[in-house]
C-alpha cells in the first residue's frame, strides 16, 4: 500500500506509482547511486542505462529497473535500486514534493548469456570467461576476426572495445565513444553487459520466417593482464509478429535466429514460459484465460482473445470519433542451451495494443417534467476519460463555471471501472431551445457539445448532445375585440410560444411600415400587440347589410416567423350604423360610399353606377365605391309629406349585355320641409383667413449647415460631426413637398435626446410651442430666410441656430 509499491520479476524491478497519489501532477525522476548523487531520467538516459517509464492499466505509472542498471548496487545474489520522484502541480516543477524509493531483489542463478527486450532497449549479458572457439569457426564473413584483433590491439590499455558488425564495414568504437554514442556499457566482476536502445545507428532490421527483428551483431573487447579477451555481444528482439485474426491476438516468436545462433549447431529448449504484466502464468491459468501457448520446433507462438483477462482497453481516438483498444502487456522467456553458449536466456517484454475500434456512445434522456429539469446521461467511458468543457450556445466553458449557464454536471461511477456523466440542466435556461408544436405542447431541445480529454495521451475528442423533450407548458396567445366609432380593434395577450409569431391579414404581413401606409393603428410592447382598423378599409370584410347595420370583421393570423405556417387565427366581427356609409348634405350635396359583401367577392366596384348609369363613383377601392352627386341629378327621385322631402336613388351593378341588376342598393336621404335656422351674417370687406385641418402627406429634411450662411450642408460621409461646448450648430427645416406656395412650414416642438431614438430619455426641450426655452442658459436663435436661386419658398423653411452643449447627471457626463 502507499504511493509506491515495488515487486520483483526475475532480473528487473518494478515500482508502480498509484494514480490516487500522482494523479494529475508533473513528474521527474532520478536515480541515486551508491555516492548518494541523484541522475535525473531523461528518454536517452533510461534507454541507455536499463530504465523504463510507462502507463499500466490506465492511469498507473509503472517504472522498471534492469538489475545491471546502471546505478544498481549489486552484492552477490542481490541488486537494489533507489530511486527519488519529484511531483509538483505545475510543469516549472516549483514547490514539489519528493518522494523517495529504494527496493532490493534477489536474482540468481545467471546463465552463461541472458537477452531482454524491453520496450525501448535490448540488453545483452554474458560471462566473462571467453567461450572455447570452435576450430576453423568465423562468425561473420573470412576476415571478421581477423579484421577486430588489430581494430582491439590499437585500443589503450585496460580500456576495453566494442566491435560492431554490419554488411558493409565493421566499426570499432572506444568505451567512452560508445557511451556517447548512447550504448550502455558495463563490466561487473563476473559479467560483461552491452545495453542498445532502440534509436541506435548501428542496429540492423533481420527477417526470420517472415517476422522482422532489430538485432546488433557485435563483439565486446577488453584487455585482462596480458591477454585480450573477447566475448559474443549479439542481440535481436523481435520488431512484429502480432497478427488480429477472429478476435484474437496471435502473436509468434521465431527461435534460434541467426544473430543469436551463430557458430552454435544443436539446439535444446529447456524452458518455455509465458505471462502478462511480467507475471508467469501457470497451464491452468492459461487455460482458465483462454490462452493458448504452443512451442514448435521453429516458433513459439501465443493466442489472447482480445478483451480476456490480463489486459484491458483504453481509450483512443481516430478521426475525432471515439473508441477504444485493447491492450495487454506480454512477456515470454525462452530458454534454450547449444554448443556454443550453453545456457541461454531470452526474455521479450511485449507490449500489445489492437487496432482502433469505434465504440459508439449512449445518450439518455432521463428529463424530469414535472421538477422542469433536463436530464441526460452520456456514457459510458472508460476511466481514462475525463470531461473538461462544455460548448453551449458558441461559447466554451470549463466544468466548474458552467453551474453559472444552469449547467449541472456530475460522474456516475459503475462497479467495472467504468463511467457516465449525467447533465442537468432547467427547461428554462436561455440556452435550451423552445418551439411550439401543437396544442400546448412545446419541444426543449438541449443542444451542447461535451469536450473530453484521454489520460495520460492527452487526446480529446467533443460528443454533441442534442436531446428534446415535449412539455406541456405551451401559453398561446388570447385576443379580445371591440369596436369604436369607425374603428375594429384586437389586443393579444401573447403568451410564450409566439415570440417570432408575425401578424398577417389574410396574406399581407402587417408590419410597422405598411400599417402607417393604411393608416391603421399597431403597438406592440412585448407582452401585448395592439391593432386597430378603420371601418371603412381593404383589409375589412363586410358580410351582410341591413337597415339594422353593417356586419364588418377584422380576421387576423398569426404565422410562423420562419416557416410562415399559420399557427393562430383571431377575428373581430361588429355592427356598423349605416349612417357611416351616406352623408346628406344641407345643400343638397349626397356622399355614399358602398360595400362589397363577402358573397358577392365577383364584384367590381369600379362598374358600380346609380340609376342614371353616367352616374359613376368619384372613389374606388377593392371593397368600397363612393360617389358624390346633387340630389337633382343622377335620376334621383323625390317625394314629399306633410313634413319631410325624401330623395331616393339606387346602387346598381349590371353585367354587360343584362338590364337586369345583379346588385342593387337603395338608399334615402329625407329633409325637413318645416324648419327654422337662424343665421348671423355681418359683412366685412376683408374678412380674415381662416386656416382649416386637414390631413395629407408631407415631405420635410432637416439639415445641419456648416456655417451661419446656409450655404454648405454636412455631407452623409462627414457624420459623426464633432463639436465643442457652446460651439454653433446651424439647423435648416424644409418642406420639400407638396410645392405650394399657399403653405407656410411652421415648427412647434423641437428636442434633443442623448441617443438616436426621438422618445428616449433624457429630453432636452430646444422649440416650445415655436418659440425659444425661456430656461436654456443659450436661447435658440431664428434667423431670416430669403428668396435666393435655392430658396423658392422662403415660407416652405425655418432657420435656427443651437448651441453646442451634452447631457449630465450630477457632475458625470452621459454618453450614449
Amino acid at each position: 500500500t502507499g504511493p509506491m509499491i515495488s515487486e520483483c520479476l526475475g532480473n528487473l524491478l518494478r515500482i508502480t506509482l498509484s494514480a490516487e497519489y500522482f494523479e494529475d501532477k508533473y513528474l521527474s525522476f532520478s536515480v541515486i547511486d551508491q555516492s548518494g548523487i541523484a541522475w535525473e531520467l531523461d528518454e536517452a538516459m533510461a534507454s541507455q542505462c536499463g530504465y523504463t517509464v510507462t502507463y499500466s492499466n490506465w492511469r498507473n505509472i509503472e517504472f522498471r529497473a534492469s538489475a545491471l542498471s546502471c546505478h544498481s548496487h549489486l552484492e552477490k545474489d542481490m541488486f537494489t535500486v533507489t530511486i527519488q520522484i519529484k511531483a509538483s502541480h505545475t510543469p516549472d516543477m516549483e514547490n514539489t514534493a519528493t518522494h523517495l524509493k529504494s527496493a532490493s531483489c534477489r536474482y540468481g542463478p545467471w546463465s552463461p548469456r541472458e537477452l531482454v527486450c524491453e520496450s525501448n532497449y535490448m540488453e545483452v549479458s554474458v560471462r566473462r570467461e571467453v567461450p572455447q572457439t570452435v576450430k576453423d569457426f568465423i562468425q561473420d564473413e573470412p576476415d571478421d576476426w581477423t579484421l577486430a584483433f588489430p581494430e582491439a590491439k590499437a585500443g589503450e590499455a585496460s580500456v576495453w572495445q566494442i566491435v560492431f558488425h554490419q554488411p558493409e564495414e565493421k566499426k570499432a568504437l572506444l568505451v567512452s565513444d560508445a557511451w556517447s554514442a548512447g550504448y550502455g556499457l558495463n563490466t561487473t566482476d563476473t559479467r560483461v553487459l552491452l545495453r542498445i536502445p532502440y534509436t541506435a545507428v548501428q542496429i540492423q532490421l533481420v527477417e526470420a520466417q517472415g517476422i522482422t527483428f532489430s538485432a546488433v551483431r557485435s563483439s565486446t573487447f577488453y584487455k585482462q593482464r596480458w591477454m585480450i579477451l573477447m566475448v559474443d555481444t549479439a542481440v535481436a528482439c523481435p520488431v512484429d509478429g502480432v497478427d488480429y485474426t477472429n478476435k484474437t491476438i496471435i502473436w509468434t516468436v521465431p527461435k534460434y535466429i541467426q544473430p543469436l545462433s551463430a557458430g552454435a549447431t544443436s539446439f535444446k529448449d529447456v524452458l518455455v514460459e509465458a505471462g502478462v504484466d511480467l507475471h508467469k502464468l501457470s497451464a491452468k491459468e492459461m487455460a482458465s484465460r483462454k490462452y493458448v501457448l504452443s512451442n514448435d520446433l521453429n516458433a513459439i507462438t501465443m493466442k489472447i482473445p482480445i478483451g480476456a483477462e490480463g489486459g484491458y482497453y483504453k481509450t483512443s481516438v481516430s478521426s475525432g470519433q471515439h473508441g477504444t483498444k485493447y491492450t495487454i502487456n506480454l512477456f515470454l522467456e525462452h530458454q534454450w542451451e547449444d554448443n556454443k553458449w550453453g545456457l541461454t536466456k531470452h526474455t521479450i517484454i511485449k507490449e500489445i495494443e489492437t487496432p482502433f475500434e469505434q465504440v459508439e456512445l449512449a445518450i439518455i434522456n432521463n428529463s424530469n417534467l414535472s421538477a422542469r429539469l433536463m436530464n441526460v446521461t452520456v456514457g459510458t467511458f472508460l476511466p481514462d476519460v475525463e470531461l473538461v468543457n462544455l460548448t453551449i450556445d458558441g461559447a466554451t466553458v470549463a466544468v466548474p463555471e458552467a453551474v453559472q449557464h444552469g449547467y449541472l454536471t456530475y460522474e456516475i461511477r459503475y462497479a467495472n471501472g467504468s463511467k457516465a456523466y449525467v447533465i442537468k440542466v432547467p427547461f428554462d435556461a436561455p440556452s435550451i431551445k423552445k418551439e411550439y408544436m401543437r396544442a400546448d405542447m412545446r419541444a426543449h431541445t438541449l443542444n451542447v457539445t461535451l469536450a473530453f480529454i484521454i489520460h495520460p495521451t492527452s487526446e480529446t475528442f467533443t460528443v454533441p448532445v442534442i436531446t428534446v423533450s415535449t412539455v406541456k407548458d405551451a401559453v398561446l396567445p388570447s385576443a379580445r375585440g371591440f369596436c369604436d366609432g369607425r374603428n375594429l380593434r384586437l389586443i393579444i395577450t401573447r403568451g410564450n410560444v409566439d415570440q417570432n409569431w408575425l401578424p398577417f391579414i389574410s396574406d399581407w404581413h402587417l408590419t410597422p411600415e405598411a400599417a402607417q401606409k393604411y393608416n391603421y393603428s399597431l403597438r406592440d410592447n412585448g407582452t401585448h400587440l395592439a391593432i386597430s382598423v378603420p371601418f371603412l378599409s381593404s383589409h375589412v370584410n363586410y358580410e351582410d347589410f341591413h337597415t339594422s347595420g353593417i356586419k364588418a370583421s377584422l380576421h387576423l393570423t398569426l404565422k410562423d416567423g420562419i416557416t410562415l405556417a399559420n399557427r393562430r387565427n383571431f377575428s373581430i366581427s361588429c355592427r356598423f350604423s349605416p349612417s357611416e356609409l351616406i352623408q346628406c348634405l344641407p345643400n343638397g350635396t349626397v356622399v355614399i360610399t358602398t360595400v362589397k359583401l363577402v358573397g358577392i367577392a365577383d364584384l367590381d366596384t369600379s362598374l358600380l353606377v346609380l340609376r342614371d348609369r353616367q352616374c359613376k363613383p368619384s372613389l374606388v377601392t377593392e371593397k368600397t365605391a363612393t360617389f358624390k352627386f346633387n340630389v337633382n341629378t343622377c335620376g334621383t327621385s323625390r317625394k314629399f309629406n306633410s313634413t319631410t322631402m325624401i330623395y331616393e336613388n339606387d346602387v346598381l351593378c349590371f353585367r354587360p349585355g343584362n338590364d337586369t341588376p345583379v346588385y342593387q342598393l337603395k338608399f334615402v336621404c329625407s329633409y325637413a320641409i318645416k324648419q327654422t335656422v337662424d343665421i348671423r351674417y355681418e359683412s366685412k370687406k376683408n374678412p380674415p383667413p381662416s386656416i382649416k385641418p386637414g390631413f395629407g402627406s408631407l415631405a420635410l429634411s432637416l439639415k445641419l449647415f456648416k456655417e451661419k450662411s446656409y450655404s454648405d450642408p454636412y455631407q452623409e460621409s462627414e457624420y459623426p460631426v464633432v463639436k465643442y461646448l457652446r460651439e454653433s450648430l446651424y439647423f435648416e427645416v424644409e418642406l420639400l413637398q407638396p410645392e405650394d406656395a399657399r403653405l407656410e412650414l411652421n415648427l412647434d416642438d423641437c428636442w434633443a435626446t442623448n441617443s438616436r431614438s426621438q422618445d428616449s430619455l433624457p429630453q432636452w426641450p430646444i422649440l416650445i410651442n415655436g418659440c425659444e426655452n425661456s430656461e436654456d442658459s443659450y436661447r435658440t436663435v431664428f434667423h431670416e430666410v430669403n428668396y435666393s436661386i435655392r430658396v423658392k419658398f422662403p415660407q416652405h423653411l425655418k432657420r435656427f441656430e443651437v448651441r453646442m452643449f451634452t447631457f449630465v447627471q450630477g457632475t458625470t457626463l452621459l454618453q450614449e
